[in-house]
């Protein structure tokens, strides 16, 4: 038989609804009557105190998705209707950590929007990242190019068919190639020295270089 639960709300206006309670594990489903319209956070809280849960990993499942507390910076609110079922799941302590710092390389691939992001770019990743389900690693690329990057990609994708239209595929391919290795070879501060002697003044070579020239010498010198 199931339990319930009943939790009290100071304003008794407030439209309630009890919803089904199914904890993943061997706890029995229970019966919880909340506000119909109810905040994630608050809801959780409700939930956690309840049942005596670890609020901080708590997870809840309404329809087949995972509710989660702020979206875009603001309180998601969840309608709920009576005879709901509400999955709730804890989620499960990490392990031990073997002494490798394997959380930090993890964290280094997750991709996050800044909080100075204006709102239009925090709507353009919520809908990439919730419902078109892109990787991080591709959400770096699209919101780490300039605008000036975009202007090139999208004219390299117009001239694209320009140059197919006249046989000049190849040869435009060719010459993007070219262009991306000309423009990332970046510019050198006055006074540095060119790991490539024949790019120095005299043809100048780093200390410690090993060529053929050092080998002979040292050979000479019986340094071998």
């Amino acid at each position: 038989m199931d339990r319930h639960n009943i939790v009290e709300d100071s304003n008794p206006n407030v439209n309630k609804v009890e919803v089904v309670l199914k904890t993943i594990g061997p706890a029995r489903p229970s019966r919880l009557l909340v506000p119909s319209s109810i905040k994630v956070r608050d809801l959780r809280q409700l939930i956690a105190s309840n049942d005596n849960l670890p609020i901080e990993n708590l997870r809840l499942i309404l329809r087949g998705n995972a509710l989660c507390d702020v979206k875009n910076e603001n309180d998601v609110q969840v309608q709920l209707n009576d005879g709901d079922c509400l999955i709730v799941a804890v989620k499960p302590k990490p392990p031990v950590k073997d002494g490798f710092d394997n959380e930090d390389d993890d964290d280094d691939l997750k991709f996050r929007l800044p909080r100075s992001s204006s709102r239009w770019k925090k709507r353009l990743y919520s809908f990439l990242h919730d419902n078109l389900k892109l990787p991080d690693i591709l959400l770096m690329v699209i919101f780490n190019l300039t605008l000036k990057a975009w202007m090139i990609i999208i004219m390299w994708f117009i001239l694209a068919p320009v140059a197919h239209r006249w046989d000049l595929g190849p040869l435009y391919i060719l010459a993007t190639g070219f262009c991306l290795i000309l423009f990332n070879l970046g510019k050198r501060q006055a006074g540095d020295i060119s790991a490539y002697s024949i790019f120095n003044e005299d043809f100048r070579e780093l200390p410690g270089t090993l060529n053929a020239d050092r080998l002979d010498r040292d050979i000479r010198a019986g340094q071998f």
